[in-house]
């Protein structure tokens, strides 16, 4: 039956995204990647690298530009904040190097969360530990989106 699945989809034109003739493959080595001048910023760019390889002579230029927001998530019966939400917005934009033409832009938005009750050495790790998870996952949704851009 598994089979059989593979090959209708064989059939219909499906292509892996990282398959030989996939999108991702365009990519590979091929983004140079600008970001913010921040701690978020070099992470996300290190993760986009780790994902995309590195750059020789560079088909593409990514460009980031990126926003975070910290929101109380929950409030104990004190008035004291023992949740936090880091909310994180990455906008980008995909031109292609030899005839500057925009091949795709967006913005990918996401969250993480972290805990305040503990000490104050323990609050701050962990807010240095959700904002690189934060970083972590805007990079894969923009990298997604360069694969479906190039689709």
């Amino acid at each position: 039956m598994a089979l059989l699945g593979l090959l209708a989809l064989g059939g219909c034109g499906f292509v892996p995204a990282y398959g030989t003739n996939g999108a991702a493959a365009a990519l590979l080595g091929q983004v140079a990647v600008t970001a913010p001048d921040t701690v978020s910023g070099f992470q996300i760019r290190q993760h986009i690298v780790d994902r995309l390889g590195t750059v020789k002579r560079p088909r593409y230029a990514l460009a980031i530009s990126m926003g975070q927001d910290r929101v109380a998530a929950a409030i104990n019966s004190e008035g004291d904040t023992t949740r936090l939400n880091l909310t994180g917005a990455a906008d980008w934009t995909l031109v292609d190097i030899a005839t500057g033409v925009q091949v795709g832009a967006g913005t990918a938005k996401t969250f993480t969360s972290y805990s305040a009750t503990g000490s104050t050495v323990a609050t701050q790790a962990a807010a240095s530990d959700a904002q690189r998870r934060l970083s972590i996952a805007l990079a894969d949704l923009i990298v997604s989106d360069l694969i479906l851009a190039l689709q």
